[in-house]
């Protein structure tokens, strides 16, 4: 008798996983060009027939949701977290969370494990450089939502949702000129992706709107980190012109700064002045008037998440949803 011809003859002739002929074969899921154009010509030397593809390939649900964030531990993510669980569990969907420690590359091999568990919807803040592959997922009928950044290219196609990041800054670095601050020390998070970049854009705008000189000395380039905030603050002290204010573009690295500051016991404000994109727990525990941050809604980002992630899978509603939230200074 002839043999019937399963997907796992193709996954061991075409040398990929079952997996990725089974993405191929059922048009649905991420496969890459070459595994792609691998697995059809093997499945037509065997004879695979179509018939067979539908016994084989049945459609079924994972009830999973691939979240892959920047820090686990920064508590701006786990309230975006919180706000999707809150609205997904309901309807009997799960969040497999995943860090992508801001580099590409480990983030590359999440994306392609979540592939490979087969999960119902990406929602991911990207660490940039992975917009092909991204997009690529998102065309193969895998819904993917951006959260907190956008794509360097392509957003237009995507659900996301962000802050006005641009804005925020703006706004801050507006609140410490008009306070009189003329030598201001940002540290930057990093520019390859939409968050770093943005701000970065809304301090520049604001210089230039209120005709301040902008010191190179004064940019502190770094990458989202507690320890990026520490070695700001050592990096600005050893100048010979220091800042009078430290502007931070968001709450790790704030917190870096804050630390750091009070191991060099430099009193804030009586010293200097912090800006921070983003709310930090240790601000709390130092003088209100020194101080003056962007409040964030990472919880309430999280429900629109969680209702993109429902009108996609449950109403099957098609978007893209696209979602701004204004950034609000507290002082």
């Amino acid at each position: 008798m002839k043999k019937n011809i399963t997907i796992k003859d193709i996954a061991k002739e075409a040398g990929v996983s079952t997996a990725t002929v089974s993405r191929v074969l059922s048009n649905r899921g991420y496969a890459s060009d070459d595994n792609r154009k691998k697995v059809l010509k093997v499945a037509k030397q065997l004879n695979y027939r179509q018939n067979s593809i539908a016994k084989s390939l049945k459609m079924h649900k994972t009830n999973l949701i691939g979240v892959i964030i920047p820090d686990i531990s920064n508590p701006y993510f786990m309230k975006i977290s919180k706000g999707m669980e809150d609205v997904v569990q309901e309807k009997g969907y799960n969040l497999l969370f995943m860090s992508g420690d801001e580099n590409p590359h480990k983030e590359e091999k999440q994306l392609k494990l979540l592939l490979e568990h087969r999960v119902d919807t990406i929602v991911i803040a990207t660490s940039g450089r992975n917009e092909q592959l991204i997009s690529s997922i998102h065309e193969n009928n895998v819904p993917v939502i951006l959260i907190d950044r956008r794509l360097e290219t392509g957003n237009e196609k995507m659900d996301f949702v962000v802050e006005n990041n641009f804005e925020g800054a703006y706004q801050l670095t507006s609140y410490l000129i008009q306070q009189k601050h003329k030598r201001i020390g940002v540290v930057n998070g990093s520019l390859n992706v939409s968050t770093g970049a943005e701000r970065f854009s809304g301090y520049k705008k604001a210089m230039e709107d209120y005709a301040m000189t902008q010191h190179d000395e004064l940019i502190f380039n770094g990458d989202f980190s507690v320890e990026d905030g520490r070695s700001a603050v050592d990096y600005f002290m050893n100048l010979q012109q220091r800042p009078t204010a430290i502007l931070s573009f968001n709450n790790t690295m704030s917190t870096g700064v804050i630390l750091q500051l009070d191991k060099l016991h430099l009193k804030i404000p009586e010293d200097m002045f912090l800006a921070s994109y983003g709310e930090t727990e240790v601000a709390q525990l130092i003088n209100p008037e020194g101080k003056i941050s962007v409040k964030q809604s990472p919880y309430e980002m999280g429900i629109e998440v969680g209702n993109i992630i429902l009108d996609r899978l449950v109403l099957h509603v098609n978007g893209p949803t696209q979602e701004v939230f204004n950034p609000k200074l507290e002082k």
